[in-house]
């Protein structure tokens, strides 16, 4: 097969002849990419970083540090009884569970005309460019009369009538507005959990970055104690029925050695020996749970992940979108190429309907003449 060679001279020679297409391709890309930039509402980003607890320790956990030192990761080759590692916190960020609970979080604009729930914030004090604005008035003309309904339900206090099985369409578009804020990411190396929120006013992004590191973590918390809140919370019940019936031995014994103090017989005795045993028999299954109930507690601490904040959210000072400057580049990169791929397609169309030109009778006949006189001398 014959390599094409792209001939850098005739491409430019192609471009000099087409220039006018080039430029005038190139003022249609920057006028669009100006008018795109300009429509789109501004954007701010901010983030945290968080080092979750490990669970490693002794060699073990010496032996993984120094493999993280070297790029390598040994945690999931350990087993574990923890269904929530550090890979899945992301999924975590973006599931319904997570991102309902944050809709009545109190958020402020940075200039302070706006003071609300995100709930409402999202839901109907966003901007938006005009094409959506477009887009969305199309839709709502095709809309059917039961979505009406529907978007007229939602717009009740989502607190009382949230419902995560059967969202409403409007609680739904708040949902993924939400999880689009947000971006989980985790260091495969370290285990580091970045968290970077994005929203149009900076105070926004930084409230909403750290409700969210927060969230996170009681989520994680919650999720790995619960095994040993429940045990605490069994344990405390034990303890609780063990006193009680301690207390009512002792009771049972004292008051029968009060009212007896002075009969000498045996069988009262027996009776008395028999009160102060089931007394000392409750007393030390009362401490066995006050014992087992510290352990319990201690249990709950010891089950309770720390995480270290190696970042904090902060109040960004400059917009992360749109950036204008890339829209425009890209786009007339684009119209570029574009103009110029139409400038080879149509150059090629003309060579192939130039008419190829035959050689005429009359130059053979003069090639011929010079050797009909050499042949006549």
């Amino acid at each position: 097969m014959e390599k094409k060679v792209i001939d850098i001279g005739s491409i430019l020679k192609l471009i000099k002849k087409r220039k006018r297409s080039f430029f005038k391709t190139a003022g249609v890309a920057l006028v669009i990419g100006l008018v795109m930039g300009f429509s789109m509402p501004k954007e701010y980003t901010t983030g945290v970083k968080l080092a979750p607890e490990t669970g490693h320790s002794g060699l073990g956990g010496e032996i993984n540090s120094l493999a993280s030192m070297v790029g390598i990761n040994l945690n999931g080759s350990n087993k574990t009884n923890d269904a929530f590692y550090p890979k899945m916190y992301p999924d975590i960020c973006a599931s319904n569970d997570f991102v309902i609970p944050l809709w009545n979080m109190q958020v402020k604009t940075i200039e302070g005309e706006q003071n609300t729930t995100l709930y409402e914030y999202l839901a109907h004090q966003q901007k938006e460019a005009w094409w959506w604005k477009v887009i969305g008035w199309v839709s709502s003309l095709l809309s059917s009369s039961d979505d009406d309904d529907a978007k007229g339900k939602s717009t009740l206090d989502p607190r009382q009538d949230v419902n995560p099985f059967h969202l409403t369409k409007e609680q739904d578009r708040v949902a993924r507005k939400i999880k689009g804020m947000i971006n989980c990411s985790v260091d495969k190396k370290t285990d580091v959990i970045s968290i970077f929120v994005t929203a149009q006013d900076p105070l926004v992004a930084a409230t909403v970055a750290d409700s969210v590191q927060h969230a996170l973590q009681a989520f994680i918390t919650d999720y790995r104690t619960t095994k040993a809140r429940q045990d605490l919370e069994y344990m405390e019940k034990l303890f609780d029925e063990a006193r009680t019936e301690y207390d009512q031995a002792r009771l049972r014994y004292t008051s029968y050695a009060d009212s007896n103090t002075e009969l000498i017989l045996e069988s009262y005795k027996a009776k008395q020996e028999d009160l102060e045993n089931t007394m000392q028999l409750r007393y030390n299954i009362y401490s066995q749970m006050a014992q087992r109930l510290e352990l319990a507690k201690a249990k709950v601490q010891e089950e309770t992940p720390a995480f270290s904040v190696i970042q904090s959210a902060t109040v960004p000072l400059k917009k992360s979108k749109p950036k204008r400057m890339t829209l425009v580049l890209g786009l007339m990169v684009l119209s570029f190429i574009g103009t110029l791929l139409w400038a080879l397609s149509k150059e090629q169309t003309e060579e192939s309907k130039e008419p190829v030109q035959q050689p005429s009778d009359d130059k053979d006949a003069e090639i011929q003449e010079p050797d009909a006189v050499e042949e006549s001398e």
